[in-house]
């Protein structure tokens, strides 16, 4: 009987899939796959195997999310193993809840299978935690390319007040807006962020500074998309760890670029 899993790829390190994840794209008939997933691991696929790219670039998308749903639907119909293969979690932005739905109201077997999410990842890679006991013990993850022009949508009087760490997916283009709602809403000027570019890849790179001079950083460095944006205290601990590693081992990651 067909079935469609809905798969989360992980944030692009190809070694963080996990391994149901990697058993389903071996096993499948059709893999539906976007634009931030590592082609490595379509390599992993088996012979035979169709390859649908369903990439999505900021302002221009190969397919409408509609058009990718009926083709899940149209696939599994045809008695195929269908994966649908996304960066990060397929439910973390990843419009998977979409997709499920659609494949429901078909009567379609799918099942979700998790995977590690960009906005945790990313900073870790980058040595920043998004948690820690003495810097944030409450974090957010943000959709930052609703900001423009839909702010309503987004709490930032809550998100400024109440949550220490903010990882913003999608973010970088609406970058000063996004510093601007966080300073209208009292957060501090002086307040730590990092931008980092294609994390958890070979071509990482981190830019860190604050709210007050982050955009123009930005602007001047070339940092684009695909990036997250971690706003808080624990972008802090980046710099301390580096130091602690320059003292004691003599490390230091030449890829990073530190405002």
């Amino acid at each position: 009987m067909s079935k469609v899993y809905l798969v989360g790829a992980g944030p692009g390190d190809p070694d963080l899939i996990t391994v149901k994840a990697l058993k389903c794209i071996q096993q499948a008939d059709v893999i539906l796959y976007d634009r931030l997933v590592n082609e490595q691991l379509l390599r992993e696929a088996r012979s035979g195997a169709d390859l649908v790219f369903c990439g999505k670039h900021p302002n221009f998308h190969i397919l409408k999310q509609e058009s990718i749903n009926l083709l899940l639907v149209e696939y599994a119909k045809r008695g195929k193993t269908v994966i649908r293969l996304k960066g990060g979690d397929p439910f973390v932005f990843g419009r998977g809840a979409e997709e499920a739905e659609a494949l429901a109201k078909h009567g379609i077997s799918c099942e979700v299978v998790p995977g590690i999410t960009s906005g945790i990842a990313v900073p870790a890679y980058a040595d920043i935690p998004v948690t820690h006991r003495d810097m944030g013990s409450s974090f957010a993850v943000i959709a930052g390319h609703q900001c423009k022009g839909n702010d309503k949508k987004i709490d930032w009087k809550s998100l400024s007040e109440n949550i220490d760490t903010l990882a913003i997916y999608m973010g970088v283009s609406n970058l000063p807006r996004i510093c601007e709602q966080l300073l209208d809403n009292e957060k501090s000027s002086d307040t730590p962020v990092a931008v980092i570019q294609q994390g958890t890849t070979e071509h990482q790179r981190v830019l860190t500074g604050t709210l007050a001079n982050i955009v123009q950083l930005v602007g001047k460095s070339g940092v684009s998309n695909p990036a997250v944006i971690v706003v808080g205290e624990v972008v802090r601990f980046r710099d301390r760890l580096h130091h602690l590693k320059v003292m004691n081992q003599g490390l230091v990651e030449p890829s990073a670029i530190k405002a």
